[in-house]
């Protein structure tokens, strides 16, 4: 039998990969930076063609580390197996036939001054109906904040304003962007226009908008055989500027430039109806793609706390390979984003199996799966536990990114805020001497964006730390988001610090350890926002 080179590439890896060293018992946890770099090396090889979800790359780097788990003498957190399977549905649009939206009659092809992306299962879509200026389209009784008081929405499209109202926490406002499709679905809206503001045109040009817009759409399959989705009653969505925002603000008495200059002088805005009659045709080609998320345990050593869990989790998945503008293919390696994240969370692994000195809460490792696509393997674990009967996960700790081009001074520590978890980070930050900043960048809202998010949704403490802009930092982070992020430059031969690597590892596996080891699980602060959002009846601590 003739077998492809890089078949033993892929076994010598294997079977290098090294069995669990004793250690002495209450020995100190080793983090290597070497077996961090070899990691990262093979992870983001050319061999794995950029680890794009329901691929044979990413399979490849899912079989990688499960193997590295079972090295380490890990427990499998799924019966007889370390993988986690994860049905994906992708929805392409179909590039034969054009979809468009057609406003008050005037018909607007889609990729000029409109945007229809994948959206649902259905190959073929026509959706018409009046539609409603909803201003920015949130709302949130804790904020006392409601877009669509006074506004029939029932049947209708909801045409928003991108953002947020001035005024709000980052975070908050990022969380309320987020959730207009779920404002508009309580409201009895069946779609959702989306109008770019000027400040996120700034951030995002429209062709670049319009570019994100042309891949696929993935999401997960429900036991029922359909495509989950948290707001099933939005069945269209699309992007509207220029010509076809003012096409359907026409009669109104508004204008787009208009609504933009009000909201960039952060005034209120307020809804109304609109006149013409709006009509979306999309169409698509559905397919079906396995995945999974690669799973392990280790089991905590008081009887009274084992099945309580501590989450860390890193995803697997990059962006796969992708044509340049000559039409060739390139592989997108993903060495930082999130390789790096993964191998961070082996190291952590290894420190706890090592270790000697089992924690009291058991800790849960997670590589998921198609964050790029959309936070999907996250989401699915996080809605299908895998903890015993009885056992539930407490906190839950997130490796996405990590900037380890410079040796950092301080860190930023997305979540901690909000919980109990918050002192927790501080003090194992203290110990190894880092500093704790705030967030740097609130526009992005980074909070939201990232894994950890879906178990936050599900009432679940989180913190998901980034390299800081202390010193140098700022540059070299800048730097690499203008460089390196998403694009094929993002490899192995990027100038990694691999001493602040180990640190990186360092700290995340002391927070682990002292959140696995406290009496208590960490506890939303009482009045906190995400607490009151997603965990109303939970009980709250005393922020001091």
């Amino acid at each position: 039998m003739r077998l492809d080179r890089r078949f033993f590439l892929v076994c010598s890896f294997f079977f290098l990969i090294p069995g669990p060293a004793p250690a002495a018992q209450g020995s100190p946890a080793e983090i290597s930076s070497d077996e961090i770099r070899a990691d990262i090396g093979f992870l983001s090889d050319d061999l794995l063609e950029g680890r794009d979800a329901g691929t044979r790359g990413y399979d490849l780097a899912a079989r990688y580390v499960a193997a590295r788990f079972e090295a380490l003498g890990l427990r499998q957190a799924v019966r007889d197996s370390w993988y986690q399977s994860v049905p994906l549905v992708v929805t392409e649009l179909d590039k034969r036939m054009t979809s468009s939206l057609t406003i008050g009659g005037r018909r607007f092809e889609n990729g000029g001054d409109i945007i229809i992306s994948a959206f649902g299962t259905e190959p073929r879509q026509t959706v018409e109906a009046q539609a409603v200026f909803v201003g920015f389209g949130v709302a949130s009784a804790r904020e006392k904040i409601d877009d669509y008081a006074g506004l029939d929405l029932k049947g209708k499209f909801a045409v928003a304003l991108s953002g947020a109202p001035a005024g709000l926490p980052s975070e908050i406002a990022a969380h309320l962007a987020a959730e207009k499709a779920a404002a508009a679905q309580a409201a009895g809206a069946i779609g959702l226009i989306t109008i770019p503001s000027e400040s996120l045109l700034t951030r995002t040009p429209w062709a670049r908008l319009r570019d994100r817009a042309t891949g696929p759409a993935v999401g997960w399959v429900g036991a029922d055989g359909r495509s989950f989705s948290r707001t099933p009653g939005i069945v269209a969505t699309a992007y509207a500027t220029a010509t076809a925002a003012d096409a359907l603000l026409a009669g109104s008495g508004a204008s787009l430039a208009a609504i933009r200059k009000q909201a960039a002088k952060r005034r209120p805005l307020r809804g109304f109806p609109l006149r013409p009659i709006v009509r979306l045709e999309r169409n698509a080609a559905v397919s079906t793609a396995a995945s999974s998320n690669v799973l392990a345990m280790l089991q905590g050593s008081d009887p009274q706390l084992a099945d309580e869990y501590v989450l860390l989790m890193a995803h697997l998945d990059h962006l796969g390979m992708r044509k340049d503008a000559k039409g060739l293919p390139r592989i997108y390696n993903g060495a930082m984003d999130n390789a790096a994240g993964v191998a961070t969370m082996l190291a952590v692994a290894k420190a706890f199996a090592q270790d000697g000195r089992r924690p009291r809460r058991s800790i849960l490792f997670a590589a998921v799966t198609a964050e790029e696509d959309g936070l999907i393997g996250s989401q699915f674990l996080a809605k299908h536990p895998v903890t015993p009967p009885g056992g539930r996960v407490v906190a839950v700790i997130n490796l996405d990114m990590p900037i380890l081009t410079y040796d950092f001074q301080d860190l930023i520590a997305f979540g901690a805020e909000h919980s109990t978890l918050g002192p927790i980070v501080q003090r194992a930050a203290e110990a190894s001497g880092i500093a704790l900043s705030p967030d740097p960048l609130p526009d992005e809202g980074l909070f939201t964006r990232s894994d950890h998010y879906r178990f936050v949704q599900e009432g679940i403490p989180a913190v998901f730390l980034m390299t800081g802009f202390g010193g140098s930092g700022r540059q070299e982070f800048q730097k690499f988001l203008k460089t390196d992020y998403h694009q094929p430059s993002d490899r192995i031969n990027l100038p990694f610090h691999w001493n602040a690597a180990t640190r990186f590892a360092y700290v995340n596996y002391a927070i682990a350890r002292d959140v696995a080891n406290a009496d208590h699980a960490p506890q939303w602060y009482s009045g906190d926002f995400f607490g009151d959002e997603f965990a109303p009846e939970a009980q709250k601590a005393t922020k001091r």
